[in-house]
């Protein structure tokens, strides 16, 4: 029987994408022959892993998990809606969750070294991720997460698997559970206005300044008088002051009682937010957005030239 030796995994890895005991397995029963070993993932595994690393993925679901005293939420993305729905993805994702719930990894990359094994792959969660993706055939990644075990209370709330809320508090659970029902629905970007982040209140006073500019230029086209430097500055503030009252939550109206804000809300109930992280599926990952015609022209081009 041929000696399989680790480099000879990592060469197989290297071509294939395939899970290092998948790599393993092929090589023995290619008794070290690669270039039979990596027909024999083909034919298991095809060629999706590597393919699919570079595809987009922009779907996916929010997961949440405690352990003891610890919470964690964790988004796991694909490339479309259908394969949040597959009970091997949902396995993934879920037990992915409570690994970093139970083990606090530093980072992804160290989620991924951690032990798990499902499907027949194994022995680590990345070994998992890239067996999954030889097998449903669509790339999936672990795409961040946050871990909560300051000594606080923690809830939290999924919406659907699209949305995921978890909120650091002490006192009422039921405010605080309500607290992350806000969250999910009106998206603050900060407990308070001083809190919001200065990229966003300089966008926000740059709008309001080209709004007030633009009123100008029609009140001049008009015939109008132009307001003062001043009343203009004035506007301007205005406006930013507003849209920070808008995304902090401690100033937002309480989506169950509108007649009273968020901070109000916790004080009658004695209780205190010190933190909020809302994940909502694919936030801020650009899209593919397919051009049908494009690519039937181009396929027809392709033709033309072969």
């Amino acid at each position: 029987m041929a000696v399989i030796t680790a480099s000879m995994v990592a060469e197989l890895r290297g071509k294939t994408d395939a899970p290092m005991m998948e790599c393993k397995k092929a090589l023995t029963e290619a008794e070290g022959d690669m270039v039979k070993a990596e027909e024999l993932l083909r034919v298991k595994l095809g060629s999706k892993a590597g393919k699919a690393a570079a595809r987009v993925t922009a779907e996916g679901v929010i997961t949440i998990a405690s352990a003891g005293a610890a919470s964690a939420m964790l988004e796991v993305n694909c490339e479309t809606d259908f394969v949040t729905k597959n009970d091997s993805f949902l396995g993934l994702a879920n037990a992915a969750a409570a690994l970093v719930a139970e083990h606090n990894p530093a980072d992804v990359a160290a989620l991924g070294a951690l032990s798990y094994t499902q499907d027949g792959f194994g022995p680590t969660l990345e070994d998992v991720r890239k067996g999954l993706i030889g097998k449903i055939g669509e790339n999936m990644t672990f795409r961040r997460f946050k871990r909560c075990s300051s000594g606080t209370q923690v809830a939290s709330y999924l919406h659907g698997t699209r949305i995921g809320v978890l909120v650091e508090f002490d006192g009422d659970e039921v405010a605080a559970k309500d607290v992350a029902m806000h969250v999910a629905a009106m998206k603050p970007v900060s407990l308070s206005s001083a809190e919001v982040p200065a990229e966003l209140v300089a966008r926000e006073r740059s709008v309001a300044a080209a709004k007030a500019a633009e009123d100008a230029a029609v009140a001049v086209a008009a015939g109008k008088p132009v307001q003062s430097a001043e009343i203009v500055t004035k506007r301007i503030e205005g406006g930013v002051q507003k849209y920070l009252k808008e995304v902090s939550l401690f100033n937002q109206s309480f989506v169950k009682n509108d007649k009273q804000t968020v901070e109000q809300m916790l004080k009658e109930k004695a209780t205190k937010v010190h933190g909020f992280t809302l994940y909502v599926v694919g936030e801020g990952i650009e899209k593919k957005v397919d051009d049908f015609a494009a690519e039937v022209a181009a396929q027809i081009a392709a033709a033309k030239a072969g």
